[in-house]
């Protein structure tokens, strides 16, 4: 009897043992089936979302600002924040009416200053011609040549008139004379002056008395020549050659009538004009 109660008692022992096996299976295989539902969920992506993100970094990082609503730019939630952390959005650029204000504005400063500008300049000239003026005049009577040698402020600037006959030239010559040095050199001397800064234009004028030689053909000719006698010592006397011009005008250009000697002889001459820069 004894021996066959343990012979049962060890069956049941051998079937607990074989039971348990089964415990550790079902225990791994629920382990595993929660791994893979773990790692499933880690791997799935929302698409939308993500190319909602990819859409918002992009324009981000090309300093572009995005016109759907669904940009974080437009002050939609930031995808690494928490909710309720809106992103500011960019400011939009001026528009074309800021733009054009900005330039109506800046073109009007641009005016002032132009206009300021150029009445200081008239407000020197003015002041440059009048110095001038007065010191010609006066060289004019210490010398003796007040006849001979005028000097007038005229819209165009500062005109020195220089009577050619027994002053600066022989008749039908444009060739300096000796006696038309000094006042020359006192001229130049003047229009050299640092403060001087105006463009100087040399103009010679002649009667309506035709001349043919072999050198001057004609009055266009001669007063050309004369004027780049007049013009050549000056510059050669410290006048920048930018500043200096020099013109002919025969006889078209008289301020007297060649009906008379008189009126001849006042339209035989060389002008010196300083020109305003206004």
């Amino acid at each position: 009897m004894s021996a066959g109660r343990g012979g049962r008692g060890g069956g049941a022992e051998h079937a607990e043992s074989e039971e348990r096996w089964l415990l550790t299976y079902a225990d791994m295989i629920t382990l595993l089936m929660a791994l893979f539902i773990v790692m499933w969920a880690i791997s799935s992506v929302n698409i939308s979302k993500f190319n909602q993100l990819k859409a918002s970094l992009q324009s981000a990082f090309s300093a572009k600002v995005m016109q759907e609503n669904n940009s974080i730019l437009n002050g939609q939630q930031a995808p690494f924040e928490q909710d309720g952390s809106p992103v500011q959005p960019i400011v939009q650029q001026s528009s074309p009416s800021q733009v054009l204000e900005v330039k109506s504005i800046s073109a009007n400063i641009s005016q002032k200053i132009s206009t300021q500008i150029a009445a200081q300049a008239a407000m020197q000239d003015e002041d440059n011609l009048v110095h001038i003026q007065t010191l010609v005049r006066q060289f004019a009577r210490e010398h003796g040549l007040t006849k001979l040698v005028s000097a007038k402020i005229q819209q165009r600037g500062l005109v020195v008139r220089l009577l050619t006959d027994n002053v600066l030239f022989r008749s039908g010559q444009a060739s300096l004379e000796p006696q038309a040095l000094p006042l020359l050199g006192e001229i130049a001397k003047l229009l050299a002056a640092p403060a001087i800064v105006n463009p100087i234009r040399v103009e010679g004028n002649t009667d309506n008395n035709p001349i043919r030689s072999a050198r001057y053909p004609s009055n266009w000719e001669l007063s050309s020549a004369r004027a780049d006698a007049v013009l050549e010592f000056i510059l050669h006397r410290g006048v920048a050659a930018k500043r200096l011009s020099a013109v002919g005008y025969g006889d078209v250009n008289p301020i007297q009538s060649n009906s008379t000697v008189a009126g001849q002889a006042s339209n035989r001459r060389v002008d010196i004009v300083i020109l305003r820069r206004a």
